[in-house]
């Protein structure tokens, strides 16, 4: 796809085409068998599926022209950007994806969709949103990309750190849409790929390290955050020999490296708390005071919601559940189903079980898998069997 938009410059066209070279294999290789190169395969079939469509239409033969094989300087010029740092088509795209001419909100489902793979559905749950309001966001998004002429290309340097915050932000979510879908891991690797890409073309930014060190040291222990059944694993009950060290020593360098520079970022504060997490043996030897204090930094950056609540999540564990409610009830989180998984264990915690299981059931209702809702539910019976007995 990215090869494509790079080759055509036309999104729409790039993704039809696609889809076109993929209906075609799924006919041809149950006779002929899987091609060498079965990648190269779509990419020259969609290719040429793309110059047929616009050979059908009369206002294509100005593209066919610009399409049209290159000058022997331009030979010269296209070698000389392959010996680039940055060599990434799909990089590129981010870029394309993330330009501030578009909405955050655009930016992330054109990622998501594009570079990530999801259907229009998933996009559109992944922002609570109906299949036809995210379509229809996802055709001005490409509209607009066409009618600006925004490149396709890496921002020049003076360019770069305004426009890696929105790549950040993009990145950071790919991830998470991966961690919570258990049908598409690949796109946690895909994130882990873009921000080693980010690394080596920015090696003296922190925040590129910091990010690239969080999904590491997340990453590490994705494998035991759920049950073969899908199911939740609460932190406290993983299996920490399972947890990838060489992912966490990775991680955890890159945390230090940040550290000797004392210029920390959002990014840099969340990987040194999941390098605290990482460096605990067991659940009870985590610093939970130490984390404490990093979201309070965190906090002076994002001052959000969410991160109020998961600092209220550390605070429990340092001054008690009754100090942590007190501020998680202050939130305004209701459309948040962690806000009120975090709740209800708290109300649990202080002996408020009816309320709880309200709690609970808020949570699994608004819960992202069937395995978190499952969950849940079991997590509000088991707090009303404890009241009873």
């Amino acid at each position: 796809m990215a090869a494509l938009i790079s080759y055509f410059g036309d999104i729409d066209v790039a993704e039809e085409s696609v889809q076109e070279a993929f209906a075609v294999a799924l006919a041809e290789w149950r006779t002929t068998g899987l091609p060498p190169n079965p990648g190269g395969w779509i990419t020259t079939t969609a290719r040429r599926r793309a110059i047929d469509r616009i050979r059908r239409d009369a206002r294509g033969r100005e593209l066919l022209r610009a399409l049209e094989p290159l000058t022997s300087s331009e030979e010269a010029s296209e070698h000389a950007d392959s010996e680039a740092p940055l060599k990434d088509e799909r990089l590129r795209l981010i870029f394309t994806c993330c330009h501030p001419a578009l909405s955050s909100e655009a930016q992330v489902a054109l990622t998501l969709r594009l570079l990530g793979g999801l259907s229009v559905p998933e996009v559109a749950r992944s922002f609570l949103v109906g299949e036809a309001a995210m379509a229809q966001r996802l055709v001005r998004a490409k509209r607009k990309i066409k009618a600006a002429r925004i490149p396709y290309r890496v921002p020049d340097e003076h360019e770069l750190p305004e426009r890696l915050r929105h790549v950040f932000a993009v990145v950071y979510l790919v991830y998470n849409a991966g961690l919570s879908r258990a049908d598409h891991p690949d796109l946690c690797l895909e994130a882990v790929r873009l921000a080693r890409i980010l690394r080596g073309l920015m090696p003296d930014e922190e925040e590129v390290a910091g990010l690239l060190g969080l999904l590491l040291l997340v990453e590490s222990r994705r494998s035991s955050r759920t049950r073969p059944d899908g199911s939740v694993v609460l932190l406290e009950e993983q299996d920490r020999s399972g947890w990838n060290r060489m992912l966490i020593e990775e991680g955890q360098a890159l945390v230090r490296w940040c550290l000797g520079r004392n210029r920390p970022g959002p990014y840099q504060i969340q990987a040194a708390i999941n390098a605290v997490h990482a460096d605990a043996a067991t659940i009870g030897d985590t610093d939970w005071s130490q984390i404490v204090a990093l979201y309070d930094q965190l906090l002076a950056f994002s001052p959000t919601p969410v991160v109020a609540l998961n600092r209220a999540v550390a605070l429990a564990e340092v001054e008690g559940p009754d100090a942590a409610l007190t501020l998680v009830e202050q939130l305004d989180l209701d459309n948040y189903y962690a806000f009120h998984a975090v709740r209800a264990d708290l109300l649990h915690r202080v002996g408020r079980g009816s309320e709880a299981e309200s709690a609970y059931e808020r949570a699994a209702t608004l819960a992202p898998t069937a395995g978190e809702s499952e969950f849940l539910r079991k997590g509000g019976r088991a707090g009303e069997q404890r009241e009873r007995s």
